[in-house]
Order: structure tokens, then sequence, then C-alpha cells
């Protein structure tokens, strides 16, 4: 049995292991928004900033990373307490990840950046980017609150980024079907769309760990389909 005076010091653990994941979170989101920034504005200078900032990620995840482990090595937490720690870990993980894909987007932004500019191009990728960035927010307030609802209401709707992606691809292949001088920056381009669909999926995968981590069960609804086109063929995803 726990002491009064160490389960005090366990509690305080949780929420500052919770706490770091939020801020991990609010982190990555900013650094979504301005990569799709840099993109749209061609901006250099703030695409080089997401790529130096993404090392604040890498601290902090190996952070939590090291306090859940020991938490649960120390505590031996149970229920939702050993949730909580293990949804902690695993968010560090998507959440770094999603920084790498923010970062992917910086540097090809560097690269468009010099292209001949595309306006109709970058802002369809600015309205895609935008979509990803507040479903990832919705995710993360929703881990933040520890809300069912809003975090079912991010998983019901995993579509709607596919959709946008699907649509950007075959812009990008019209534009470069009739002009091969925007080959280039198009490619760049569809990385960009692959890697802002990769984050709306780890969106959907952080509404899934609160949903686990509040109520200790998978969701069990079955996702409404997508009535739109057939999946266009995929991009390989860029190394981070």
């Amino acid at each position: 049995m726990m002491t009064e005076h160490t389960l005090k010091f366990f509690e305080e653990e949780l929420t500052q292991l919770k706490a770091d994941v939020v801020r991990m979170g609010g982190l990555t989101e900013a650094q979504v928004v301005q990569a799709v920034r840099a993109v749209a504005l061609r901006d250099v200078v703030l695409a080089e900033s997401v790529v130096v900032t993404d090392e604040q990620l890498d601290t902090l995840q190996h952070e939590i990373e090291r306090c859940s482990i020991r938490l649960i090595a120390l505590r031996q937490p149970v229920a939702q307490d050993l949730r909580c720690a293990v949804g902690a870990l695993k968010l560090s993980l998507i959440l770094e990840r999603a920084g790498d894909y923010a970062k992917n987007i910086a540097k090809r932004a560097m690269v468009i950046a010099h292209a001949q500019p595309q306006i109709p191009l970058t802002r369809s990728v600015q309205r895609m980017g935008e979509l990803v960035a507040a479903r990832l927010k919705e995710a993360l307030d929703a881990y933040s609150s520890g809300d069912i609802e809003a975090a079912k209401s991010v998983w019901n709707r995993d579509e709607d980024i596919d959709e946008h992606y699907n649509s950007l691809f075959r812009e990008l292949l019209t534009y470069m079907m009739g002009d091969p001088h925007i080959i280039g920056t198009c490619a760049h381009l569809l990385f960009v769309a692959k890697n802002l669909e990769r984050i709306g999926d780890y969106a959907t995968g952080i509404a899934e760990i609160v949903q686990y981590e509040v109520a200790g069960e998978d969701f069990t609804d079955p996702r409404p389909k997508w009535s739109g086109v057939e999946p266009a063929p995929p991009v390989s995803e860029v190394e981070a």
C-alpha cells in the first residue's frame, strides 16, 4: 500500500508527465502550422526555423520516455494510472514522428521557394495543411481534457483528410501532364501532401489513445465509410 506521502508524489509525477506531453503536443502543432505556412509563403527563413526546432521535440520525446519508464518501474501503477503512463509514452513517439514530417515539409518548402511560382498549387496544399493542423489540435485538446467524445469526433473524420489528399493528388497530376516544366515543383508538393496525410493519421492515433486511456477500451463503433472516389496510387514517404 502506498503511504499518503508517496501517493502525493505519484500523483504529482503523473500530472507533470501529462503536462510535458501537452507541451510537446503544442510544439508539434506549431511545427506543422509553420511548415505549411512556409510552403504557402515560400518563406525559407521560417522553413529553416522549423528544421532547427525539431531538435526540441527529440529532446522532449526522450525525456518523456525516460520519465514514463521510470514511473512504471518504481511506482507500479495500475488501471487508469498505468494507462496514463503508457499513453504518455506512446504519444511522445507519435508527436516526435509528426514533428519529423513537419520538418520534411519545411525542407521541401526550401526547394519550392526557389521554384517557379505556382500559386494555385500551394493554395491547395495550404488548405489541406490547415485541415490537418486543426485536426491535430482537436486530438491534443481531447487528450488534455480527457474528452472521449471529442476524441471520437476526430477518429470518425479521418476520411476527410484522405479525401483531400486524393483530390490534391489528382490536381497535381493534372498540372504535371499539362506542363512538364513544373513536374519538379509538383513532385515536391506531392511529398508535402503525403506528409500531411500521415500527420492526419497520427491525429487519429492520438484520439485512439485518449479513448483507451480514459475508458480502458478501444473504439468499437464502425468508422463511417467514405463515399468518394477510389484512392489514388500511394506516394512513397520521404525519409525523416
